[in-house]
């Protein structure tokens, strides 16, 4: 344990999102993150969830679900909330203004805040003013830092309109230590100019209600991406102020695109959402979000979430930025595909085959639930998404359309060729569609041999006549699931449109 880690062994971190958008990779990467670490530490790790919902003119109660979803799909939840009674409810900002109110005015009684009482009209002013001097100088002038306490303090209570504004101590120089990229030091000077911790009307800023939040629930850990590094020399000054002990704080890689700039739409898929809609699994998800950043075992590239939970360690994040690679997280999802048993691949897919029709429109009758169960096998080891399933099986519950003719042909053969493989292939059928794979190959190579022809040419036509396609599901299953009968009639139909030409 390094030396700036709490001493008594307990780790309690936190996820805290602002719920204004969607739930996307950055965010549940950092969440999963927290998630891992609590775990990690056994009975000792506690992970705790916190609505930051100050900004209210963007909060959306849609994206609040999205949030409770998502962790829900992932299948990871946090431990506790604020009514320890019943079920475990996130902390929610909005609900504890008055608290930070009290905090806010705590600072000011100890000299370590003031009030505000400039206008918003005044402020603007000043910034345009700033803009135009180009002075380099950015942020509030301090114009009320040096009000009498007293005046201030009888102006506010008399119900003048203020805001409460953090005092920056000027001139020093504010250092704190990193758990991944070590000591960090920043000028006060350079530090947003006396920021606002209480507003005007009476709503916390996100640095007043997070370093209040953060103390009052015991955080121990503070994980976030290295974007909020800025923002923490004002959050050890708040906590120095307290007089609090500040949290570690571990600040993240970035998620970066192939092409090195901050993950983002224009990379493609960003939000959870998005990913589910297009047929990733959450296990595949999981596991290569976890590996942004962060290493486990050499030489192994799949986990469960609860081996992620085990083998996570502080000590091996990364801190070079991860770069997301969209066909990367393609091959996991193919893994975790190969991994489901029939029954479990299939109830995947059902959703996407009932969408495409493939059983008509009344849906699957017994025999057809039978079929589609068993055709797992033929499709699980090529398949990337559920979703491209049902064109893969379509030709299993009803006629493939006719092909173009010299889809049946093999290379260097003709029509009269053709129809003389099928031919001689049309008697092996209903033989080959009672046999497992190893002996219907071995029955078909000999065919083959006997009568003087190539293995590949007397399959292609016979692949096209049973599946409508060159490439297709593996012929020897396919003949098994469709049956003597219907394999036969689909070859002798081939024959005739052949033989017709």
């Amino acid at each position: 344990m390094h030396s700036t880690e709490k001493a008594a062994g307990k780790v309690r971190d936190r996820y805290a999102p602002s719920p204004t958008g969607l739930q996307h990779i950055g965010g549940v990467r950092t969440a999963l993150f927290n998630y891992l670490f609590a775990r990690s530490q056994g009975p000792d790790g506690k992970f705790l969830l916190r609505l930051e919902d100050t900004d209210r003119t963007r909060f959306d109660e849609r994206y609040v679900q999205n949030l409770y979803d998502t962790f829900d799909w992932l299948g990871f939840r946090w431990d506790e909330g604020p009514d320890m009674g019943g079920p475990a409810g996130p902390y929610i900002q909005s609900e504890r203004f008055e608290l930070y109110k009290t905090y806010a005015r705590e600072l000011v009684g100890k000299g370590r805040a003031y009030y505000c009482f400039c206008s918003p009209q005044r402020i603007e002013e000043i910034r345009k003013q700033r803009e135009a001097a180009r002075s380099g100088e950015s942020g509030y002038d301090r114009h009320c830092r040096t009000i009498d306490s007293d005046e201030a303090g009888r102006r506010a209570a008399s119900g003048e309109s203020c805001a409460i504004r953090l005092k920056i101590p000027l001139g020093e120089t504010t250092r704190f230590h990193d758990r991944l990229l070590g000591d960090i030091e920043w000028k006060n000077d350079d530090v947003n100019p006396d920021p606002v911790l209480l507003k005007s009307d009476g709503f916390p800023t996100y640095h007043l209600a997070n370093v209040v939040d953060d103390h009052l629930m015991g955080i121990t850990h503070v994980m976030r991406a290295q974007e909020w590094i800025p923002s923490t020399p004002l959050h050890v000054i708040m906590y120095r102020s307290f007089g609090w002990e500040a949290p570690v704080f571990c600040h993240l890689p970035m998620v970066m695109g192939q092409d090195g700039k901050k993950l983002s739409k224009r990379h493609g898929a960003t939000s959870i959402d998005e990913f589910r809609k297009q047929g990733y699994l959450s296990e595949a998800l999981v596991n290569y979000i976890a590996l942004l950043g962060s290493s486990y075992e050499e030489g192994r590239d799949l986990y469960s979430l609860e081996e992620l939970a085990r083998l996570f360690s502080l000590d091996k994040l990364n801190k070079a930025p991860a770069v997301f690679d969209y066909k990367k997280l393609e091959w996991y999802n193919g893994q975790y595909i190969r991994m489901k048993s029939d029954g479990e691949l299939a109830g995947l897919i059902l959703p996407y085959a009932l969408e495409a029709g493939l059983f008509g429109k009344d849906g699957p009758d017994e025999g057809q639930k039978k079929t589609f169960t068993a055709s797992m096998s033929l499709i699980r080891e090529r398949l990337v998404f559920p979703g491209e399933a049902p064109a893969k099986l379509a030709y299993l519950f009803a006629e493939p359309p006719p092909p173009p003719p010299e889809e049946f042909f093999p290379k260097k053969a003709g029509l009269a060729e053709t129809i003389t493989l099928l031919e001689k292939v049309l008697p092996l059928v209903s033989k080959m569609a009672l046999m497992n794979d190893e002996d219907a190959e071995q029955y078909i190579k000999d065919a083959a041999e006997t009568e003087g022809v190539k293995l590949g040419d007397l399959m292609m036509p016979l692949r096209v006549a049973i599946t409508g396609a060159r490439v297709s599901p593996p012929l020897f299953g396919s003949l098994r699931l469709l049956g003597k009968d219907r394999a036969v009639s689909r070859v002798e139909r081939a024959l005739e449109a052949l033989r017709g030409l």
